[in-house]
């Protein structure tokens, strides 16, 4: 365990503000910072926000975005909404190296009705065979009212690839914009965003107000229109509501966000795979089932031994709730999930795993749990050098406020944590290290609250910076 210290009562209230601003209380784990968050009310900003504004014209094409259309990068997928009739399904693109106009028409457009709600028409366009790490315009929507984007492709996928990766979760809160604000102006410049889940919160909402879904839509179509988002679902994506009439799981999810997950073999867009860069990127679903013989389970059980570590160094597990968290809030609520997945993790020596769902932040240590039988009594977590690091960072701005009840004390295996809103960077160099950095809200735009060197458990297999 580690030591305990504590403080003398200072003489006044302004010397005791001055102490918290420059120390960090050491607990029996390692740090919980004493960084206290001014409270206020988190409040979904207003339907009239300038945020949520609609493009201009008749039809107009709005929430606009993109994510990885295959599993090496080489395609991607360009959704968008038209609110009034389906419109044009087509894409026009071209690369800034050649200037060649191309087109895809490879679209699927969709709808759904949601209790007294009914969706703009959803389109979905495949882009294939594009050049690694190129620049790409491309226009949706025709006539008076098209829109123009652009983003760049990803490397080839390669060992010693260095890339930049956005770790975040959001909400649509006056918290949200100021996060994604930040996130905009890191300046590591993040080329892809990793979504741990929890986008729109409409199930907050009265009825499931699936305005909710459109207006978040059109709030980060500022990023992820120009940058790939990764998604992963979490429980604000259920949207499961009897009461209501609403009996199918992740209707209004599964309707937007389209992923690649047929590419990697999965029955699911809940759970699939990517190689990006240097990554292996692996996306799990907390609220599906897991357990031995079902269809996650088996994917999983065959997904990893298929990871090349000669090819993509860094593998990087997402998964919506955490399986290690010392906040009070969701306490323990992935331990089934880490009965059935840790012991893979460690077997295959995952760098990483990232969770969202606990509305603050939190870094582990290498540690794992998976000595215990019915019999030994061995149920805590030790240190092992072939475990993954558990970041907790469900703390992007939401509805329902910050998480600020810790367990204490600060158990071993917890690193650093924190009660407030922000996201972080994973910025990998080599097929060595990676430089890991999260940023808090209430700090300027470059200022990081927490930081670590990662060690690849692969081919570097040494203790990582704490």
């Amino acid at each position: 365990m580690g030591w305990h210290c504590s403080f003398a009562p200072p003489s006044s209230a302004l010397m005791r503000l001055a102490v918290l601003a420059i120390f960090a209380v050491f607990c029996d784990g390692g740090t919980t910072s004493p960084f206290v968050r001014k409270i206020w009310p988190s409040v979904a900003m207003p339907f009239d926000s300038d945020v949520f504004a609609t493009p201009p014209g008749y039809n107009a094409p709005q929430q606009v975005h993109i994510t990885q259309g295959d599993h090496v990068g080489k395609a991607v997928i360009v959704s968008w909404v038209t609110p009034d009739e389906p419109g044009s399904s087509r894409v026009h693109y071209w690369s800034e190296k050649t200037q060649e106009k191309k087109h895809s028409e490879d679209t699927v457009v969709t709808s759904y009705k949601y209790y007294n709600y009914t969706s703009g028409y959803i389109h979905h366009c495949t882009i294939k065979d594009l050049e690694p790490d190129t620049k790409y315009h491309y226009v949706v929507g025709s006539g008076h009212v098209k829109r123009q984007f652009w983003f760049v492709t990803p490397p080839e996928v390669g060992p010693d690839v260095p890339y930049t990766f956005g770790l975040i979760d959001l909400g649509q809160t006056h918290d949200s914009n100021v996060t994604l604000t930040h996130y905009e102006q890191n300046p590591y410049k993040p080329k892809a965003l990793l979504f741990v889940g929890d986008l729109s919160y409409a199930d907050d909402h009265p009825l499931h107000n699936s305005l909710r879904w459109d207006s978040w839509g059109r709030f980060v179509e500022r990023s992820v229109a120009y940058q790939h988002w990764i998604w992963v679902a979490g429980n604000h994506e259920i949207d499961y509501c009897p009461e209501i009439g609403e009996y199918t799981p992740f209707k209004p999810y599964l309707h937007r966000y389209e992923v690649p997950y047929k590419e990697s073999n999965s029955s699911s867009p809940l759970w699939y795979s990517i190689k990006r860069a240097s990554a292996y990127i692996i996306v799990l679903s907390s609220y599906s089932a897991y357990a031995i013989y079902t269809p996650q389970y088996q994917w999983l059980k065959e997904e990893l031994p298929k990871v090349n570590r000669s090819e993509t160094p860094w593998l990087i597990v997402l998964m919506h709730a955490p399986l290690y968290n010392s906040y009070n809030y969701h306490y323990m609520e992935g331990e089934s999930m880490r009965l059935v997945f840790e012991p893979w993790f460690v077997e295959h020596k995952v760098d990483v795993v990232i969770a969202g769902h606990v509305h603050a932040y939190e870094r582990t240590k290498r540690i794992s749990n998976i000595a215990y039988n019915i019999t030994n009594g061995l149920a805590t977590p030790v240190s092992n050098p072939n475990a993954p690091v558990y970041i907790t960072i469900g703390d992007g701005g939401n509805l329902e406020g910050i998480a600020n009840n810790m367990t204490e004390p600060q158990p071993d295996y917890s690193a650093f944590r924190e009660a407030s809103f922000g996201h972080a960077i994973f910025d990998i160099k080599n097929r060595t290290h990676a430089y890991y950095a999260w940023n808090r809200n209430d700090d300027g735009i470059a200022a990081e609250a927490d930081s670590s060197w990662f060690h690849n458990r692969y081919w570097y297999s040494v203790e990582d910076s704490s």
